[in-house]
Order: C-alpha cells, then structure tokens, then sequence
C-alpha cells in the first residue's frame, strides 16, 4: 500500500526555517515525480516546488523561488523541502505529491510562520 508521510511543520518565526521530509513506501519511489503542494484556510491548493524523479530537474512557485530548495534522496525513499526566509503568507498545511501512473498524497504538515 502506498504511503507518503510528510513531518518537519512547526511554528517559527517570521525569518526563520524549516525543513520538511516526506517519507515513501510501497512504490518504487525513484520513478515518481515529487512534488511539494501547500493549502492555507480559505485557499486553494497550490503547488510549491517539484523534483523529477532523478532529481535532476526542478521548479518553483514564483512566490518561493530563492527562499526554498526541494530536493530528494532516492536511496532513503524520501523528499525534502527547505524553507528559508519564512514570512506570514507561508503558513498553511504542506503535502507531498508523488506522481507517475497515479497520484499519491500525504496527510499533510502545519507550518504556522508568527511572531
């Protein structure tokens, strides 16, 4: 049965970081796209950084490019993003998407960015 189990959200501070993991299981996690998705109250689900399978390849949405880095360890079947330069309008829950022929979703991670 396929799991994605993200942990690393938090509080932090405005300014501050976070790293999110995202761990895998029962799919071959090497061949999937990953991707990072956010949700905050009120709002639809967006997506925020993806990763190729090799991890050769990313991208990012416009409103975190410079501030955080997705990126992955196939070996460890995991996913990470780091987030730097944390501000208010990042707060939401944070998933992890896998991709290839079907679509995967993990439960998701509170990130809270206040002072």
């Amino acid at each position: 049965q396929a799991q994605l189990v993200e942990s690393g959200g938090g509080l932090v501070q405005p300014g501050g970081s976070l790293r999110l993991s995202c761990v895998a299981s029962g799919f071959p996690f090497s061949s999937y796209r990953m991707s990072w998705y956010r949700q905050a109250p009120g709002k639809e689900r967006e997506l925020v950084a993806g990763i190729s399978s090799a991890g050769d390849g990313t991208n990012y949405a416009d409103s975190v490019k410079g501030r955080f880095t997705i990126s992955r360890d196939n070996a460890k079947n995991t996913m990470f993003l780091q987030m730097n330069s944390l501000k208010p309008e990042d707060t939401a829950v944070y998933y992890c998407q896998a991709v290839r022929l079907k679509t995967y979703w993990g439960q998701g991670t509170q990130v809270t960015v206040s002072s």
